[in-house]
């Protein structure tokens, strides 16, 4: 639900993640729902080779909250750049993350990284490339700065998850799902092999069971671009998702996984 050609300007991209409330509603009903327990996060960390030493890349942090916990993973980082389109979210990571003192922050815009050719051992943008105006341009600039020996690593959802879903329960209002769906789990790799040798993906398996129909309509509406949904009253988004639940739970699919890609 997700609106591909408003969400593809980059000034609707920096307005709607300004701040880290609307992300920070996203990312808890994923940490209080989710039948896997590992976490996506954790998950994503589970397949990071970063070696002692390594120079590290992220675009589009966020909040920084995949690093929170990842103590070790900071310590064998010889360098951790963590980067972001806005400085809403970087305030937010600065103050997550306050006690590693060797993290760099800056606010990058993936289509001009300001580092030279062969900078990085590991580069990482996970769940934002969707976002990339020009996202060949992007991919090409994060082949410039990853070294040789380097690896790329790139988070994304399906097209077949939470929107999709959720569309489908709305369809009675006339809702669609107008997911932005510029790089998936379906299409990211056709894009990744333009400008990587090397291309694997790996799907997580996981959904989602919330049995607060508060916390899942908070969700709903912190997606700005979901503007069907914004125009059914709460009452109505409520009453429907409830025809929805079994015994207590709304059981809502996901799709998530990543792309590992060399030079």
């Amino acid at each position: 639900m997700e609106n591909t050609s408003a969400l593809n300007q980059p000034d609707v991209v920096k307005s709607q993640y300004q701040s880290s409330a609307n992300l920070s509603t996203r990312i808890s009903i994923h940490d209080k729902y989710s039948t896997n327990k590992m976490g996506f996060g954790n998950w994503i960390f589970s397949n990071y080779e970063i070696r002692p030493g390594a120079s590290v890349l992220e675009l589009g942090c966020g909040t920084g909250s995949m690093w929170v916990g990842k103590d070790d993973a900071v310590s064998k980082c010889g360098q951790l750049v963590l980067s972001d389109f806005s400085e809403g979210m970087l305030d937010t990571a600065k103050e997550k993350l306050a006690k590693f003192v060797k993290i760099e922050y800056k606010v990058i815009d993936i289509e001009a990284i300001p580092f030279e050719k062969d900078s990085f051992d590991v580069v990482i943008a996970n769940m934002m490339l969707y976002h990339v105006p020009n996202l060949l341009k992007g991919l090409r600039e994060v082949s410039r700065v990853l070294k040789d020996t380097g690896v790329f690593y790139c988070a994304t959802y399906g097209e077949h998850g939470i929107m999709e879903h959720l569309s489908n329960i709305f369809s009675e209002y006339g809702v669609e799902d107008t997911t932005n769906k510029n790089f998936t789990l379906q299409n990211g790799y056709d894009s990744l092999e333009k400008v990587f040798r090397f291309v694997k993906r790996r799907d997580y398996k996981d959904s989602l069971a919330v049995t607060s129909l508060k916390d899942m309509i908070d969700y709903i509406l912190s997606f700005a671009s979901m503007s069907d949904l914004h125009k059914i009253p709460e009452q109505k988004l409520e009453e429907t998702l409830r025809k929805h639940m079994v015994n207590g739970i709304l059981p809502i699919p996901k799709e998530y996984g990543m792309f590992i890609c060399r030079k």
